[in-house]
């Protein structure tokens, strides 16, 4: 049980990574201290690579059917989802949240957006069907951030979804290294810019990383150390950044299996891991409902909104996703299928 329990410890951290990473900026927080948290994008590569791993087997327990596996997921991701949606743009329309904020720095902008996108409709449309990272940015901008931020990374893993249960590949390292080289393909390409970094291409490598994973603890061991080696090159072609996540992975699979890795199985951390997905996705609705609350009664006070900003959007961020997660998510999940996919992964070798 420690192997799967490391995996869902490892979750919970990076969800609580992208949140302050999000609620910082707006804050006079030390600026060595907002630079720990600036590599969000990176902590979502690594969700990429942890889906890749854990999807693999999900679908091998469905027996490649790709019905019931994409039922699966729908039941398991969609009602969340929807629900945020809705009080995500409920909360966007009562107005820009940063207007009472004046120490706020341009960067934060690019987190926050000061109103709902005009024209609406398409943008909901994009939304309500998961598409709003297929569609080019020259088509409708920024689409896959406009509604809900954290959303991007959903219509990410739904293109991974849908291309893995339709191929249901035989030889799962072969595959990973066949995502991985969609990836490199992307990232070589001078036209990829055309798209957001929501597009599946963008992600593959991490994706990769996942599969090539699953493909080692099922014996299939050539594939791992080339997608490794593969995904940082990859990532050093855009950004230094983009190098850590394959850094990161591998020492999360290291610690996997190492007892300096036993803190991944702390009762905290494991139930930030159950509550990891509400909580990725309502920290942004929240942020911005208590900037809207807090800056006018602050008065321009960047002290008293800071002091009082971090601690209470955590805290109703940690609640409210354990009210979506006990109350909405696990209604909708079959707790006798996603144990039969968890005890499928522990009857793996160990890493």
């Amino acid at each position: 049980m420690g192997r799967l329990r490391r995996l869902d410890g490892m979750r919970g951290i990076l969800a609580v990574y992208v949140m302050l990473g999000h609620a910082l900026p707006l804050t006079i927080a030390p600026g060595f201290v907002q630079s720990l948290f600036r590599h969000g994008e990176a902590a979502v590569d690594l969700f990429f690579a942890l889906s890749g791993l854990v999807i693999a087997a999900s679908l091998e327990r469905f027996g490649g059917a790709f019905r019931p596996f994409i039922m699966a997921r729908a039941r398991r991701l969609l009602p969340v989802y929807f629900i945020v949606l809705a009080a995500a743009i409920a909360i966007a329309d009562l107005g820009d949240p940063l207007r009472t904020l004046p120490w706020v720095s341009l960067p934060a902008r690019d987190l926050v957006a000061a109103a709902l996108p005009r024209p609406f409709w398409p943008h909901l449309l994009a939304h309500l069907t998961l598409l709003h990272g297929l569609i080019p940015q020259a088509a409708l901008p920024y689409a896959y951030i406009t509604l809900l931020g954290p959303a991007w990374s959903l219509s990410t893993e739904w293109q991974f979804y849908v291309l893995i249960g339709l191929i249901v590949p035989r030889h799962l390292g072969r595959f990973a290294l066949a995502v991985l080289a969609l990836g490199a393909a992307w990232h070589l390409l001078p036209y990829g810019g055309a798209f957001s970094r929501a597009f599946f291409p963008d992600a593959a490598p991490y994706f990769a990383l996942g599969l090539a994973s699953a493909a080692w603890l099922r014996g299939q061991r050539a594939t791992l150390l080339p997608c490794l080696i593969g995904a940082c090159a990859i990532g050093l072609l855009t950004s230094p950044e983009k190098a850590l996540p394959p850094l990161a992975w591998g020492a999360i699979l290291l610690a996997n299996s190492r007892p300096w890795g036993a803190i991944l199985e702390h009762r905290a951390v494991l139930y930030l891991g159950a509550i990891s997905y509400p909580l990725y996705l309502v920290n942004a609705p929240v942020e911005r409902a208590v900037t809207l609350l807090l800056g006018p009664l602050t008065h321009g006070s960047a002290a008293v909104f800071s002091a009082i900003f971090l601690p209470l959007t955590l805290s109703l961020s940690l609640v409210i996703a354990a009210l979506l997660h006990y109350g909405v998510e696990r209604r909708f999940m079959r707790p006798g299928r996603e144990q039969g996919i968890k005890s499928h992964l522990l009857s793996l070798p160990r890493l």
